[in-house]
């Protein structure tokens, strides 16, 4: 894919998911926004060729981070703010599923009591249309597996 239709993929991606969140409540009250906080160093990996409105930086390992302040407009969030804390997996087939993104559980109460929630379905089925959509292309199924893999490692660490 050409990074010039990236727009057009994320700006489907963002439609499906629409004002879907995990919870059908805002979950900021149990953990008063601790996703939300923001800081010089604290921020969204973007997927591939993703767009922000938000400061970006060089991660670590080479991705790119949208640094938060810890205020943003929701209609422009980054994806991983719009699916946290969960992501879209694949296997070693490309089959996609959703799955705890365990590299939130430090920050995220929805992790440490996810046996003791409802969830919301509707946000799992966007979320698992919007990984198939992006293992489509082969730049974010690369991203998706390398991000299968690192969440997988987390969870094998906590012993989850």
């Amino acid at each position: 894919m050409k990074p010039t239709n990236y727009k057009k993929l994320y700006s489907k991606i963002f439609k499906l998911l629409g004002d879907l969140t995990p919870l059908t409540v805002d979950c900021g009250v149990l953990c008063e926004g601790a996703c939300c906080k923001g800081g010089d160093d604290v921020g969204m990996l973007l997927f591939p060729y993703e767009e922000s409105q938000l400061p970006i930086q060089k991660a670590e390992f080479g991705g790119r981070l949208a640094v938060c302040n810890g205020t943003c407009n929701r209609e422009n969030r980054p994806l991983a703010c719009r699916i946290f804390p969960f992501f879209p997996t694949v296997d070693e087939n490309g089959k996609v599923f959703v799955e705890k993104d365990y590299r939130a559980g430090r920050l995220c109460p929805l992790l440490k009591h996810s046996d003791e929630i409802v969830f919301n379905p509707k946000f799992f089925k966007a979320l698992k249309k919007v990984g198939k959509l992006l293992a489509k292309d082969k730049e974010c199924l690369e991203f998706l597996r390398s991000s299968t893999e690192e969440i997988d490692t987390y969870s094998s660490f906590f012993n989850v």
